[in-house]
């Protein structure tokens, strides 16, 4: 057979062993994996370049190496995840680089870092000032987690006791000009009710590159066109508005008449609708 078949059998082949194995290994950011990890990545890339390209002549020989690094590779994860011990030892434990808002520069030498580098890792994560900084660590990947000071952390509105709607992952419902049925139907929606509130910001399906509707029901869209300014939906702003309207003018009717049984009424009536709108403001308003 004429090296170039072999080559191209060979290659056809290793390909698909190679995205079975990848598959098998599992999923992990290149970017966030530990060093052990990255270099067994490494071998077994050379490896399958190798085999493929028919440098290494013996196919059984290195699907026997091939095999060694990536069995080995799996089953050192698996004892890394049943002890923490075997899990520290091969790819190392988190180093605190900033404790209660002081810097530990022997931290600092034994990762090899720089104040320059911490800065750099530190604006990263858009902190620019270190004194707002409390808590820093470096983890085994790499990678630098930051915690900032009570004081200097945004407000949440936990921290303000304020209730929030829940949100849950946006469906894109059209791409390209095309309309996704699948995705319509999981938010419980259908075709009509896609072009109807496209037709209400008057906007042609053809002229939509994506649309996406969130959990609060709202579609938002982007053109191709660019120069056509497409309206904000304003639907629970003026449901909101128009139930604090109701409960005002119910406050007004309680002030002017001068029957106390429809005066006792009309309160009541405005405290409900008082408790109601309370009730809906984080749907209506965040």
């Amino acid at each position: 057979m004429k090296t170039w078949i072999q080559i191209l059998l060979r290659s056809i082949s290793i390909f698909f062993v190679t995205l079975i194995l990848v598959r098998i290994m599992g999923k992990r950011q290149v970017g966030k994996t530990t060093p052990f990890n990255f270099i067994s990545y490494i071998v077994i890339g050379i490896l399958v370049a190798l085999i493929s390209a028919n440098i290494i002549k013996n196919l059984a020989f290195g699907f026997i190496v091939l095999g060694v690094w990536v069995l080995f590779s799996i089953g050192l994860d698996y004892l890394c995840l049943k002890s923490k011990l075997i899990h520290d030892w091969v790819y190392g434990k988190e180093t605190i680089l900033i404790k209660n808002g002081k810097i530990m520069e022997e931290n600092l030498n034994q990762v090899r870092f720089t104040g320059e580098e911490l800065l750099r890792e530190l604006r990263s994560k858009n902190v620019f000032n270190l004194m707002n900084v409390e808590f820093a660590v470096m983890e085994s990947t790499g990678e630098v987690n930051v915690m900032l000071k009570s004081d200097k952390k945004p407000v949440t509105s936990y921290d303000l006791g304020k209730q929030v709607s829940p949100k849950s992952e946006p469906e894109t419902v059209i791409l390209d000009g095309n309309i996704i049925d699948e995705s319509l139907s999981n938010m419980g929606l259908n075709r009509d009710w896609l072009i109807s509130q496209l037709e209400g910001m008057g906007v042609s399906i053809d002229n939509v590159f994506i649309g996406q509707v969130d959990s609060s029901g709202d579609l938002y869209i982007d053109l191709f066109d660019d120069s056509i300014q497409i309206p904000k939906p304003q639907v629970k702003e003026l449901i909101y508005a128009n139930l604090e309207k109701a409960q005002s003018d119910l406050l007004s009717f309680a002030l002017e008449t001068e029957n106390q049984q429809a005066k006792d009424v009309y309160l009541n009536d405005a405290n409900k609708l008082e408790d109601i709108v309370k009730k809906l403001e984080p749907y209506l308003l965040h």
